[in-house]
């Protein structure tokens, strides 16, 4: 790991660290402490999907044409600039705005921070490194949560503004790491396409295997990750009586699942067909839905159900451990050069579009109509085996096992060089 990967991944964990103090407390804070109502405060939540979706087209051409590093810097300002301005707010108006730009910031750092590791990795590499990134935001969400829940006080406006101004000062913290950043000419592997045009839509919608990728991604974060905090936990509560202390447990245990399991799922996918690996997780997934439907439906002791359920996350994020070291690598395998920034925030685009949708179907069915959901979701993740083996078939070789391309990894200029490089 070079020096620059080195400090990126320290971006990684310090934004997951500053968003972590303050994303679990964001409605009780718009809701109670300001006294604004639980109708803002959900028009706060939305803000945040609508803000990403805005910018997220924009995103992939900035990139593009000026460079991951500026988008990002500019990313983190305006995001620094929005969290202390929503600790500060206490009109409703004063907290959207705020909320806007947040959101907007967070949602550009993404894809910025996707695309500077593609630039610092190679194909042979890049499987690992996207593992580390997605192994320090757990753990970075996971630490500033605990240390956040310590620091915050609900009869206290003031603990709040502490939160949102530590999740500031974690920001600007990370520009002036990432300042620091030396960016290498990425490398790319040989059978990638050539681009025609720089930050073209046209064109990445012309490419099959991208398309069928974002529809296997959306499918992917509809059925897991827009399920977690909404139908997921409505039915864990609704169906099987789960208490909000087991829900808390349930979620701890998928992040426990992905910071302890990370590195040894890594070594047993990194030597597998990318496409094979998603199929496999649907499968998982599928066998997590079908121990959720035990959990609510299966009539056993209070004690068997909260077990089930508590399993049912630990599944999903032994799924997800599998996921990060071979979705967002293939976006960038399947990017032509220098296009890498637009895949990027395409993907992330087709992220928040199932994150916005995933709740507001599934929190009603989940709290109302317990056997449907169980078996609609069990069906969603069978779908992303399909997805997958389909997915599979438009790849090249290099596409989807990774390992192929040791001696023939090319860089951007087109000499050639060491894939340990």
């Amino acid at each position: 790991m070079g020096a620059a990967m080195r400090r990126i991944h320290v971006g990684n964990a310090l934004s997951a660290f500053g968003l972590g103090f303050t994303v679990p407390y964001l409605y009780v804070y718009v809701a109670q402490v300001r006294g604004l109502g639980a109708m803002t405060a959900g028009l706060v939540l939305a803000v945040f999907a609508v803000a990403a979706l805005v910018v997220l087209p924009f995103a992939g051409r900035a990139i593009v044409r000026r460079g991951p590093l500026p988008v990002l810097l500019t990313a983190l300002i305006i995001a620094a600039v929005g969290a202390l301005s929503l600790g500060l707010a206490s009109s409703a108006a004063a907290v959207l705005v705020s909320a806007a730009l947040l959101g907007a910031g967070q949602a550009v750092m993404q894809p910025a921070l996707a695309t500077m590791i593609v630039d610092c990795s190679t194909a042979e590499t890049r499987s690992r490194a996207f593992a580390t990134q997605f192994f320090l935001q757990n753990l970075g969400l996971g630490v500033g949560g605990l240390i956040g829940g310590h620091l915050v006080d609900t009869t206290s406006a003031a603990s709040f503004t502490l939160l949102f101004a530590i999740e500031a000062a974690m920001f600007l913290l990370l520009v002036v790491v990432m300042v620091t950043v030396r960016m290498p000419h990425a490398p790319r592997i040989e059978d990638a396409p050539v681009a025609s045009g720089r930050g073209s839509w046209k064109q990445l919608l012309g490419n099959r295997a991208m398309v069928q990728l974002c529809v296997l991604g959306f499918v992917l974060f509809f059925a897991c990750y827009g399920q977690f905090e909404s139908g997921l936990s409505a039915y864990g509560v609704e169906a099987a009586g789960i208490s909000t202390s087991a829900l808390g447990t349930a979620l701890a245990a998928n992040t426990l699942v992905i910071v302890i399991a990370q590195f040894a799922v890594l070594r047993f996918v990194e030597r597998r067909r990318r496409s094979r690996v998603v199929a496999a997780v649907g499968l998982i997934w599928a066998v997590a839905w079908a121990v959720a439907g035990y959990a609510g439906l299966g009539h056993g002791s209070q004690e068997m159900a909260t077990a089930a359920f508590v399993s049912t996350y630990a599944l999903f994020g032994l799924g997800e451990a599998m996921l990060s070291p071979t979705v967002a690598p293939l976006v960038a395998d399947l990017a032509p050069e220098g296009m890498a920034g637009q895949y990027n925030s395409a993907f992330a685009l087709v992220k928040q579009l199932a994150l916005a949708v995933g709740p507001a179907v599934g929190g009603p069915l989940g709290a109302s109509l317990h056997a449907p959901y169980i078996v609609a979701f069990l069906l969603f993740s069978l779908g992303i085996t399909v997805l997958a083996v389909r997915l599979g078939r438009q790849l090249t070789d290099v596409q989807d096992q990774p390992w192929l391309v040791k001696s023939r990894v090319v860089a951007r200029g087109g000499a050639p060089v060491s894939a340990d490089v």
